[in-house]
């Protein structure tokens, strides 16, 4: 994490800010999601992976009930401090609701804490780029608590927990897909999720003479007033009109034939246009992984810009910064696919580029996109990570 801090400066933060030692680090990734956008809430499959870039915590506990946090990256804002139950959202507890989050869905479902904590988080995830720094934290709180309290959960569990989190305490009507990937990634592979059924199963990024390289526009973005529970609205929509005429529990449940067949029964045209792009990306989702495994990085990369021109045209998430990066991905000869990634609105494009061509590929996207927005982008290398887990 050099470029963000290191974890001695880290130890001396924390000694600063709370007058002790610290017990116990953790680390979250965030994630990149290579195909499946928009589809996890509409009961369909995604394929991201975890990311080495993620949020770092430093915990100790209190021998009172008071739970009290800093953030290396907002230090300004100093220690918040808040009781260990009977949390309610506060907007001026800013990023810190995230964990807050976290404890009072914990405290829902009958695992009340016991004890405060003094926890300091540190994150070289860009905010507000689409890599789910939300979903890094949530987790991140929900596995801290998990082990430092023996609440015996499994897994699966705590992402639904953060999930909820988000959801039903922060306001986020976001799907599955985020929590999953930082709470079960894993090295070096990408992991194929059914968000109807909550079905897995890890597939191996043999990647030799290629890379995972991110771009973010540095256009920030912010979902929950961006549009994102407006299309999620546009999708009930479209299912409830479907469900007149066929028994469905989901988009993700048609095939595209299927959709095209039934698609007349929609009488919005936008909450129609919103269904497509679910029913066709979860089919390019499938069609993807398939490809990936038979090493056909073409037929990949393919299916990956054809999932941002859906985004784009049928979704209507994607924007002019993050369209000209895929634009300009796309005339490069070294790089085999690119597309927008996460909720949208701006964030970050994900591209598939041949190694040997990464040099190239920022310098020409770094100059035609300063020529035409009046900033940089910025670019990261992915590398493949495990989940939120305790550090030794």
């Amino acid at each position: 994490m050099e470029a963000l801090t290191s974890l001695d400066s880290m130890q001396l933060s924390f000694k600063e800010h709370f007058g002790r030692e610290s017990e116990y680090t953790f680390f979250s990734p965030g994630r990149v999601n290579l195909i499946g956008e928009h589809t996890d809430y509409n009961g369909g499959h995604v394929f991201p992976c975890a990311i080495s870039l993620g949020t770092w915590a430093l915990a100790a506990r209190r021998s009172d009930d008071r739970l009290r946090f800093f953030s290396m990256n907002l230090p300004r804002m100093g220690v918040l401090e808040f009781p260990a139950r009977g949390l309610v959202y506060r907007p001026d507890a800013s990023w810190a609701n995230y964990l807050l989050g976290v404890v009072r869905m914990l405290e829902d479902a009958g695992y009340v804490l016991q004890t405060g904590f003094d926890v300091q988080l540190c994150g070289n995830l860009p905010s507000g780029a689409g890599l789910s720094s939300s979903a890094s934290i949530e987790v991140l709180m929900a596995v801290l608590l998990n082990e430092l309290c023996g609440f015996g959960l499994d897994r699966i569990t705590l992402v639904k927990l953060a999930q909820k989190a988000e959801n039903e305490f922060v306001g986020m009507n976001c799907g599955i897909m985020d929590q999953f990937a930082v709470g079960m990634g894993k090295k070096d592979c990408a992991i194929l999720l059914d968000c109807n059924t909550l079905q897995y199963r890890y597939s191996p990024l043999d990647l030799p003479e290629a890379a995972i390289v991110i771009v973010n526009t540095n256009k920030r973005h912010s979902l929950t007033s961006s549009g994102y529970n407006d299309r999620r609205r546009d999708c009930e929509l479209a299912l409830a009109d479907l469900q007149k005429v066929r028994p469905l529990q989901a988009l993700g449940e048609l095939t595209p034939a299927e959709f095209d067949r039934l698609a007349g029964q929609i009488t919005n045209p936008v909450a129609r246009r919103r269904a497509r792009h679910a029913v066709y990306e979860n089919a390019r989702t499938l069609e993807a992984v398939e490809a990936l495994e038979a090493a056909d990085l073409a037929k990949f990369g393919r299916l990956m810009d054809a999932s941002h021109v859906s985004l784009r045209d049928d979704y209507e998430v994607s924007c002019r910064e993050l369209d000209l990066l895929a634009e300009l991905a796309w005339k490069h000869p070294g790089v085999i696919g690119a597309r927008m990634t996460g909720g949208g609105f701006g964030g970050c494009t994900v591209n598939l580029v041949q190694k040997a061509a990464i040099p190239d590929f920022e310098q020409v996207l770094r100059e035609e996109y300063t020529k035409n927005i009046g900033y940089a982008p910025s670019f990261y290398v992915a590398s493949i990570a495990d989940g939120a887990a305790r550090l030794a």
